[in-house]
């Protein structure tokens, strides 16, 4: 677990590396200010920052954009701005069951050009093959330099890159990492992709605190858990992995050779199947009791850490109305009431990109230290 976003000036003890993220993440999420203003909010000196923004604007990363409009006594300020197509990320999402998507990204989060190849049930080596060959047409295509590749995967990743299991995908302790490393010169970052999810809300989304849970519905059930603004790994890089907690004791068989889990109550296709059998007078009814079973699951994750934000991944059309009713109704009564007075537990907007664009930060936070 690290720290994801510095947030306050370095002392004599930390290093100038410090500084310069520390200026790069304020214009990241301030947007364009003067030397003055950014000094200000920093808490640096002037001539600290003066000295840093040379660096960086000789680096390429900031961009002089002239006189503050208006008009105000005194010498006018000049503002300055982080150049968001000074570099590009490329990023890839392997989350899909059927396909894999992967993006060229500037470091503003916008999405530049998209590709996405069928997995065509491709799996273990070939499906290795696939994600690199996606990342060359993406790095090809790239107009600038090209600041590292992100990727998003399911399954558990340890910080070496290595995969230990993603069973949809026949991976089994796959160091995509080397993979990916002997085929690019540029750097290479894998996240799990609730955990991508998750630092995509953290970094391009709005928050209304420093901890949020993201938990992604589809093809299965994960979670990616930032608190304290520090993202949540677990020593075994497991956390999140709450697709195989039981929640229904007689419920339906899992893959996982139990009964019960979340995935089998929630996950989409077990919905979907159960929609289709019910037909469409039952559908509230299914769609609520799905909701009910995320509750029972979230409910003790909620009160433990006492979160304020849950944000739901997935669907709009599964997840909206009976399901998030259900889910919210179920957490306030499995739970005190002082834990869920503040709870905000909404939809995620852009569902479909939230691992694509979380996929980029692991690259921005190392890289520049943005997240």
């Amino acid at each position: 677990m690290a720290q994801l976003r510095v947030t306050t000036k370095a002392l004599p003890e930390h290093n100038r590396q410090h500084n310069r993220s520390l200026l790069l993440q304020t214009l990241f999420h301030d947007g364009p200010m003067s030397r003055a203003d950014l000094a200000r909010v920093s808490g640096l000196t002037r001539v600290t920052v003066s000295d840093l923004v040379a660096e960086l604007t000789a680096d390429g990363l900031i961009v002089d954009l002239g006189q503050r409009p208006g008009v105000r006594i005194g010498k006018p300020a000049m503002l300055i701005a982080l150049d968001e197509h000074a570099h590009h990320v490329v990023s890839l999402d392997l989350s899909a069951a059927d396909a894999f998507t992967g993006a060229i990204v500037s470091l503003g989060g916008d999405i530049i050009e998209r590709l996405t190849v069928p997995l065509a049930g491709g799996t273990g080596a070939a499906a290795v093959e696939k994600a690199i060959a996606l990342a060359a047409a993406l790095v090809a295509k790239s107009a600038v330099h090209v600041l590292g590749i992100g990727i998003g995967t399911p399954g558990i990743v340890d910080h070496a890159g290595v995969v230990r299991e993603a069973p949809n995908l026949g991976w089994a302790d796959i160091d995509l990492g080397a993979a990916f490393g002997a085929a690019f010169a540029v750097p290479v970052h894998i996240a799990n992709d609730a955990n991508a999810a998750v630092l995509a809300i953290h970094t391009f989304g709005k928050t209304v605190g420093r901890s949020v849970m993201l938990v992604a519905i589809g093809h299965g059930v994960g979670a990616g858990l930032i608190v304290g603004g520090v993202l949540v790994e677990g020593d075994q890089f497991a956390a999140g992995e709450i697709g195989h907690v039981i929640v229904e004791e007689d419920g339906e068989r899992c893959e996982c050779g139990r009964y019960g889990c979340l995935e089998t109550a929630v996950a989409v296709p077990h919905i979907r199947s159960r929609l289709a059998a019910g037909g469409a007078a039952g559908r509230d009814a299914v769609l609520a009791e799905a909701g009910t079973a995320l509750g029972v699951g979230l409910a003790p994750v909620i009160a433990a850490l006492g979160l304020d934000e849950v944000v739901i991944a997935g669907p709009t059309e599964l997840l909206a109305g009976p399901f998030l009713a259900a889910a919210r109704e179920t957490i306030e009564r499995r739970t005190l009431a002082a834990v869920t007075n503040g709870l905000e537990l909404r939809l995620a907007e852009d569902s479909d990109e939230l691992v694509l664009l979380g996929a980029t930060v692991p690259v921005l936070s190392r890289e520049l230290g943005i997240s």
